[in-house]
């Protein structure tokens, strides 16, 4: 029998990257998982196949705004008794402080902390009823030091570890466990775009161009694989994870050390 096997789990954010990968592990455990994202259903579910093929798992897939508290509502009843959830669901707007505008603050606080609240304030009386549960914030390196243009998103997933604080401190006599996530720099798209714009301005080669990003983020000179973030996610679900609650869980190749 897998480890996970008869847990249900909510995976937001979950049609690539982080909450793709962590996914597939819950999956790959045996837990029965329902993903959620802002890609329509029919668009996504060549992907949903592809997923249960590769995990041997029950993989559900819904689209849900969660910028829109009706759409987290119905999300969290489409899911059931919910073991599992996992807050991955993200967006970023760049921009210093003075030309970020209103709305995107606005969308930046709905998105990376408001609806986590909700998802959690859903699923923590089944948890406690039922007597088990695990939480996994996705914060960031960025909810453990500072950063530039990017006021939002720093605020939000400093705030996402507060809040992973506050859950786990009230759950602490349940075997409910709240914990945060804060990877470091991941070879997402937006990132790929960002180093291959700077190529094609030139003049470095993409090679010196990979360094100079790193230098300034991860000493291990490499990008954080979303495989293993999803690792570590799995690894707090199992029985090892009982006693680890309310941390917030670096996984950035020493860029907290700096």
């Amino acid at each position: 029998m897998r480890p996970l096997e008869g847990r249900r789990a909510l995976v937001t954010g979950a049609a690539g990257g982080l909450g793709r990968a962590i996914t597939a592990a819950l999956a790959a455990q045996g837990a029965q998982v329902m993903m959620s994202d802002l890609v329509v259903a029919e668009a996504f579910e060549a992907d949903r196949r592809a997923l249960e093929a590769s995990t041997g798992g029950r993989i559900a897939y819904r689209h849900a705004d969660l910028a829109n508290a009706a759409d987290i509502t119905t999300l969290m009843q489409s899911a059931g008794a919910v073991d599992i959830l996992v807050n991955n669901a993200v967006t970023r707007h760049f921009g210093l402080v003075e030309t970020l505008h209103p709305s995107e603050w606005d969308a930046d606080i709905a998105v990376n902390l408001t609806a986590c609240f909700h998802t959690i304030r859903h699923a923590l009386p089944g948890m406690k009823q039922r007597d088990w549960g695990r939480i996994i914030n996705v914060s960031s390196i960025y909810g453990l030091i500072g950063g530039t243009e990017r006021a939002g998103y720093v605020t939000t997933k400093h705030a996402l570890i507060g809040l992973t604080k506050a859950v786990a401190l009230e759950c602490a006599q349940t075997p409910v466990t709240c914990n945060a996530l804060c990877p470091g720099s991941t070879y997402t798209p937006a990132i790929a775009d960002r180093i291959e714009a700077q190529v094609k301005r030139g003049p470095d080669a993409r090679e010196v161009v990979l360094e100079k990003f790193w230098a300034e983020r991860q000493p291990t000179r490499r990008f954080i694989e979303p495989e293993k973030v999803a690792a570590l996610a799995a690894f707090l679900c199992g029985p090892a994870g009982d006693d680890i609650t309310g941390a917030a869980l670096p996984m950035d190749g020493a860029w907290s050390a700096m």
